[in-house]
């Protein structure tokens, strides 16, 4: 990994020192960074083009070159407005993309839902006529490389992106980082919903740990996955698919495990309750207040009240969050039947209750088990 602090001096030397995005794991050493010495000049976004935006207003403001970071994997929320606000033909504003790589040259071959991003990422840039490099891991290289994209980015006007290959901005291991500021983990509470909702209920879990902790715990209680949605890709859609099978699916009950993090960057999903009548769908978001499957940087979770939120938008809800398991089984039980789409702030802490592996499965086959599940 670059030495980040030698990152940050070359940034600083080349007049960029505000920066806003979205943490990624490709990036966590110098998003770590950024949240350790940057204070407010490192602004962590709702989603990738929010940040887009935050970066143009901060260029109008100050005439500053600012820095937008991001997962490839959310590029396409950043097409919008790197096509039709930052180009040269538009309001021409000079910012820096870096972005982490995966799935670079079919580099994860247990990741699918990374494969194609991989591989399309240098031709969306391409497509988009913004210039690009690649960064290596070495300090030396990185200068020249921000150097030549500092001043390509100012002279032009045009967003210039240093794409990070696995390894280059982050160290090979992430640290579990734990609080006790809520007495339950996310497992616990995946289980005490599991355990509180009827057998054949739909799961829809999303991008990231819940993701895992699902599979896991089904494979710990020797229950088949056929009704899960692992929701691998595509941060911040899980919602709109356990939506999508609610509505279709009427008989049964659907439940979301969102995260914090993943409803906040498409917050906007919560308003179709306002729309439709569905009474099987429950949403559960499991708050810890971070953006725990990237490195644990703060999200805006624990500053939000999403239960008046979802009040607003439709929602049948307590009234308040859940943050024990007491409270939890409570909340399960009033709202599973209460004839409306419900919703639960599940505040849990951070961290892992134990270390466990990525999960490995066929993703052709697990759909299909959960469309045989839905349509047998």
């Amino acid at each position: 990994m670059l030495d980040q602090a030698r990152v940050f001096s070359c940034l600083q030397d080349n007049g960029i020192s505000f920066f806003t995005g979205v943490p990624d794991s490709y990036l966590n050493g110098f998003c770590t960074y950024a949240l350790k010495h940057c204070g407010g000049r490192n602004v962590i976004a709702a989603n990738e083009g929010n940040a887009v935006g935050i970066a143009a207003g901060h260029y109008f403001a100050t005439k500053e070159v600012p820095l937008v970071y991001m997962q490839n994997s959310g590029m396409g929320n950043a097409v919008n407005p790197l096509a039709s606000l930052t180009d040269p033909a538009v309001y021409a504003v000079p910012m820096i993309l870096l972005i982490g790589w995966r799935g670079q040259n079919g580099s994860e071959p247990n990741h699918p839902q990374h494969r194609l991003q991989g591989e399309i990422t240098p031709g969306l840039l391409e497509i988009m006529h913004i210039p690009y490099l690649v960064l290596e891991d070495n300090d030396e290289s990185f200068s020249e490389m921000l150097a030549v994209a500092a001043a390509t980015s100012r002279s032009a006007r045009t967003p210039f992106a240093l794409l990070a290959p696995k390894g280059v901005m982050a160290a090979t291991e992430k640290a579990n980082e734990t609080d006790d500021r809520y007495p339950m983990c996310r497992e616990e509470a995946i289980e005490v919903i599991l355990d509180h909702m009827p057998t054949d209920t739909i799961y829809s879990a999303t991008t990231g740990r819940a993701t895992r902790e699902l599979f896991f715990l089904r494979e710990r209680r020797g229950e088949a996955k056929s009704t899960d949605y692992l929701n691998v890709g595509s941060m911040g859609h899980a919602s709109s698919v356990a939506l999508g099978i609610a509505m279709a699916r009427p008989e049964r009950k659907v439940v979301v495990l969102d995260g914090d993090a993943a409803a906040i960057m498409h917050l906007g999903a919560l308003t179709m309750m306002s729309k439709f009548d569905c009474p099987n769908f429950m949403h559960v978001v499991l708050n810890n207040g971070a953006h725990e499957s990237v490195g644990g940087q703060p999200s805006a979770g624990y500053q939000l009240d999403f239960t008046a939120i979802a009040e607003s938008c439709g929602y049948a809800t307590i009234g308040k969050c859940a943050e024990t398991k007491e409270e939890l089984i409570q909340a399960i039980n009033e709202l599973k039947d209460i004839g409306r789409a419900s919703f639960i702030d599940c505040r849990i802490h951070k961290g892992l209750r134990e270390k466990l592996p990525p999960i490995v499965f066929d993703h052709r086959e697990a759909i299909d088990r959960l469309i045989d599940e839905l349509n047998g």
